[in-house]
C-alpha cells in the first residue's frame, strides 16, 4: 500500500502548471532555452529539497525568487571564475598552474561558494568582510548598521558553519567542534 505523500504532489502539482511558464520566463531573461532549462530545473530541485512548499497565493511569484536568487547565484560564481582565469591568463607559462590545477581551484573555488551560499545573507556579508577584507567587526557593524553584538555573534556562526561544512563531509564522528 502506497502512502500519500501530500509534499510530493505539491511539487508535482506545482512542476506541471508552471515549468513550462518558468522556462520560458527565464528564456526571454538570459536569452539562452538551455541555461534556462536548467536554472528551471534547479528551481524546482531546491524546492523539493527545502521540503516542505508554503500555501502560496502566488506560486509564480514564489517560483520565480527562488529563480532569481539561482540566477545571481550561478552569475556570481561564473564572475569569479572568470577573475580567476584572467588573473591565470596573466601569468607567465612557467609560473601558471597545469590544467589539472586550473580545474582543482575552479572546482574549490565552486566549493566555496556553495558553502557561502549555505549561509544566511547578513552572515555571509560579515564573513566575507572579515576574512576577506580584513575589516574590524566594529567597520564591519558601522557599514551594516547593526550592532557590534551581532557581527561578533554572525562571524562566530559563520566559523562554525565553515567548521562543520568541511569537517562532518570529510569525517562525520569529528563534525562537531572541540569543547
Amino acid at each position: 500500500m502506497n502512502a500519500v505523500n501530500p509534499f510530493s504532489d505539491t511539487v508535482t502539482a506545482l512542476y506541471k502548471d508552471h515549468h513550462g511558464w518558468l522556462h520560458g520566463w527565464l528564456r526571454s531573461k538570459l536569452g539562452c532555452s538551455q541555461r534556462a532549462a536548467d536554472l528551471a530545473h534547479d528551481t524546482f530541485e531546491r524546492l523539493w529539497k527545502a521540503g516542505a512548499t508554503p500555501a502560496l497565493e502566488q506560486p509564480r511569484a514564489y517560483l520565480t525568487v527562488i529563480a532569481k536568487r539561482l540566477a545571481i547565484n550561478q552569475f556570481r560564481r561564473q564572475a569569479l571564475e572568470q577573475a580567476y582565469l584572467e588573473v591565470l591568463a596573466q601569468q607567465h607559462e612557467q609560473y601558471a598552474p597545469s590544467a589539472e590545477d586550473q580545474v582543482a581551484a575552479i572546482e574549490a573555488l565552486a566549493e566555496i561558494w556553495r558553502l557561502l551560499d549555505g549561509m544566511p545573507e547578513r552572515r555571509r556579508k560579515v564573513f566575507l568582510m572579515a576574512q576577506f577584507e580584513g575589516l574590524p567587526h566594529a567597520e564591519i557593524a558601522r557599514r551594516l548598521g547593526t550592532t557590534l553584538n551581532v557581527v561578533h555573534k554572525e562571524a562566530a556562526a559563520a566559523l562554525q558553519h565553515c567548521y562543520l561544512a568541511i569537517y562532518s563531509e570529510a569525517a562525520p564522528e569529528t563534525a562537531r567542534p572541540p569543547r
